[in-house]
């Protein structure tokens, strides 16, 4: 997901999203650990999105504080 599909997203769609993908990490490392998959790129991508929407949360955040200054 780039980060102008992320910027793009409501405040409750991003919640949502990150859910979905703190799940599906959840998941993948249960896969790891049992040894059913390879998918080691795919866990490093779904972390590099969570890391991405949890930046666009703090700039809205912190945007948000810069405005009722």
């Amino acid at each position: 997901m780039t980060p102008d599909k992320v910027r793009e997203l409501s405040d409750e769609e991003l919640v949502g999203q990150g859910r979905d993908l703190a799940e599906q990490i959840f998941r993948l490392r249960f896969k790891l650990a049992m040894g059913q998959t390879e998918g080691t790129q795919k866990l490093q991508s779904l972390k590099k999105d969570v890391a991405r929407i949890k930046t666009i949360q703090r700039e809205r955040q912190v945007n948000s504080e810069n405005k009722q200054k």
